[in-house]
């Protein structure tokens, strides 16, 4: 089984730069693509901020020379055959559509070396839905990350039934190695555990909102004194990010769904309102 030290991230966006930097922070070689020059700059902004978050949350390691190593170990790339040339792991952390996941791995398929694993970090499609379009069902797996890794740091793994119980161990060795907490799931469901117990909950709140019910900082605001969670589900939809939250309810044939989909992009993403990244979603953030 291939040993892992050279890792691509597909996609630099909130949760792909967090999974590029938490796996360079733990020493694997990384790179991290996009596809073109002018997100990669954007990325290296972005892998920058990480780098003093984790000073400013005091993550272990990170203001004694973690941080500034963290970044030499991650190079760029927006030429895919060469971001996975020597790849020994690919996660992929692409736009939340299966077109566009088939799309990818289709090309994927072509370029990367036999040794290769292909990993998924899709929070609702299930791998087997992708799987054909790997060209190695055996060594393709779900490996999905929770929001802010460095702090919330699951990693639920789940393979499909072509996924070989040694590409399941390979992976569950590296998520330790980065200093995740690896949870193994038992066979195919759609959204892992994390996300069977959060979509309902985030369902209820754009239920609310849509019916004119209640603001969102008044369902925040009940959710935080009901229950004692740090966060409510509009904030929580702010790290995620807007888009992302559109993508799913789009996909999604219920009326309710696609009611709050017209409404994330009528209200918010069409005036470049995406979330805690751009600065506004549901609430402002002030620049760091």
């Amino acid at each position: 089984m291939t040993t892992i030290k050279n890792v691509t991230v597909l996609g630099t966006g909130v949760l792909g730069s967090q999974i590029a930097f938490q796996t360079a922070f733990h020493g694997f070689n990384v790179i991290a693509y996009d596809i073109n020059a002018q997100i990669i700059e954007q990325a290296k902004a972005r892998f920058a901020g990480l780098a003093q978050t984790y000073i400013d949350e005091q993550v272990a390691g990170a203001a004694d020379g973690g941080s500034r190593a963290a970044l030499a170990h991650i190079s760029y790339s927006f030429e895919l055959a060469d971001a996975v040339k020597d790849a020994d792991l690919v996660i992929e952390v692409v736009p939340e559509k299966l077109d566009i996941k088939r799309a990818v791995y289709t090309e994927l398929a072509k370029l990367a070396p036999p040794k290769t694993i292909f990993a998924t970090n899709s929070s609702t499609l299930l791998p087997s839905a992708m799987k054909d379009f790997t060209g190695r069902p055996d060594r393709f797996i779900a490996l999905h990350y929770a929001n802010r890794v460095w702090l919330h740091n699951t990693a639920e793994i789940m393979g499909t039934t072509d996924t070989t119980p040694a590409v399941v161990q390979t992976i569950i060795d590296f998520a330790t190695a980065t200093g995740m907490v690896p949870i193994e799931i038992k066979k195919e469901h759609a959204g892992y555990l994390l996300n069977s117990l959060l979509v309902p909950l985030l369902s209820a709140a754009g239920d609310l909102l849509v019916d004119g019910i209640a603001e969102p900082d008044m369902v925040d605001k009940t959710w935080r004194i009901g229950t004692g969670a740090p966060l409510g589900p509009f904030q929580i939809f702010d790290i995620v990010g807007l888009t992302t939250a559109y993508n799913i309810s789009l996909a999604n044939p219920d009326l309710r769904r696609q009611a709050f989909a017209k409404l994330l992009k009528e209200r918010y993403i069409d005036k470049g309102k995406l979330g805690a990244s751009t600065g506004e979603g549901f609430y402002s953030y002030p620049k760091k």
